[in-house]
């Protein structure tokens, strides 16, 4: 191995050091610390000043295009095949458009789910994607107050004025392995979540299938799941998303001093517990369905729909879009789905119909 002169050593010491001083980016950011539990024991929160600027400037909500009226015709009774809000106004259902088109396609207009010489056609895939998708959102907020509470989620929410939300995940699938005892590296030894080697899908096994999150097993001699090292490493691996995602550490939900007991966690723990069932409902009712609806180019290279995870709508934030109670201007949004008002007249596949009608 090369020496290197104590000489050299210094000077590059030294040009480090005048660096520092002398330029930006070595500097510690002012930062925030609230202290969440006793003293000694780490439980604090951290955050960047800066980092809080840049996400308060990066999570504005629209605002709703004007003042909610639910009088007037049934939007069922003025236009043709409105399968799922057509209980909704006219005036009301029109308003809800415009805010979707702005929430999903602000440059692809209305004509990214509607055929312009036929608005009722159900032959435009994202038409069938998207009144599922209104069903979905229904689900959310009526139906997982423990996780969404009071401010509720929209389309905006996860889409931020864009097609396809830019934080999804598809199945992985992994390096082609080579011959031989070492040439499975079972999705880990690659730089993925948190700049780790951990395993590089977590979601396949904890976030679409309901697998165990697990670190411990919890008796001497475990007999009904033997928690192995990859549990243990994927396991990590989502918590160190939910970290990032979230944009917290991980005192956020855990007591440093006994992170696996619940009885010392903190309230954000049995939140979070709640939005991992919640996701998981969402990528098995409402996105895996609809993988015979999407082309070919829309699906992932194992031929999988996209699918949600934590950062898909917190997006660096502790609440998503810094809790701004946007939904509140859409009442609609808040009501229990009717699913088998998406049956009737719609072009999704057989198979996909029966899951719908069964829910």
């Amino acid at each position: 191995m090369m020496k290197i002169p104590l000489g050299l050593l210094a000077i590059i010491a030294g040009f480090l050091t005048v660096a520092m001083f002398t330029t930006a980016g070595w500097d510690l950011p002012p930062t925030d610390d609230v202290q969440t539990g006793f003293r000694g024991t780490g439980m604090v929160q951290i955050d960047d000043r800066e980092q809080v600027r840049l996400e308060q400037a990066m999570n504005q909500v629209p605002e709703a295009p004007w003042e909610l009226d639910t009088s007037g015709p049934r939007a069922g009774d003025v236009y043709e095949n409105v399968q799922v809000l057509g209980d909704l106004g006219e005036d009301q259902f029109t308003r809800l458009m415009i805010a979707v088109t702005e929430w999903v396609s602000p440059e692809e207009g209305c004509t990214y789910c509607h055929n312009p010489d036929n608005l009722a056609d159900d032959n435009v895939y994202t038409k069938i994607v998207a009144r599922r998708m209104f069903q979905m959102t229904q689900a959310i907020n009526s139906g997982w107050d423990a996780h969404v509470a009071e401010t509720g989620v929209t389309c905006y929410t996860c889409h931020r004025g864009q097609p396809v939300p830019e934080y999804i995940w598809f199945k992985d699938a992994g390096a082609v392995p080579s011959e031989g005892m070492l040439g499975y590296a079972a999705g880990q030894n690659t730089v993925s979540i948190g700049a780790t080697s951990l395993h590089t899908d977590p979601f396949s096994a904890l976030l679409n299938d309901d697998g165990e999150i697990r670190v411990e097993a919890t008796q001497a001699l475990p007999s009904d799941h033997v928690a192995s090292i990859q549990d243990t490493e994927r396991t990590f691996s989502l918590m160190i998303h939910m970290s990032e995602g979230l944009g917290v550490n991980c005192t956020y939900c855990h007591n440093s001093r006994v992170f696996n007991d619940w009885a010392e966690s903190t309230p954000q723990r049995m939140t979070a517990w709640f939005g991992i069932q919640m996701v998981r409902e969402i990528n098995q009712d409402y996105l895996e369905p609809l993988t015979g609806v999407f082309p070919e180019e829309r699906l992932g290279p194992l031929g999988d729909v996209a699918k949600t995870n934590c950062t898909t709508c917190h997006q660096g934030v502790n609440k998503p879009l810094l809790g701004a109670p946007m939904a509140a201007d859409y009442p609609s949004l808040w009501v229990p789905p009717q699913s088998a008002a998406l049956i009737p007249g719609s072009s999704v596949p057989t198979q996909i119909r029966s899951e719908v009608v069964s829910e």
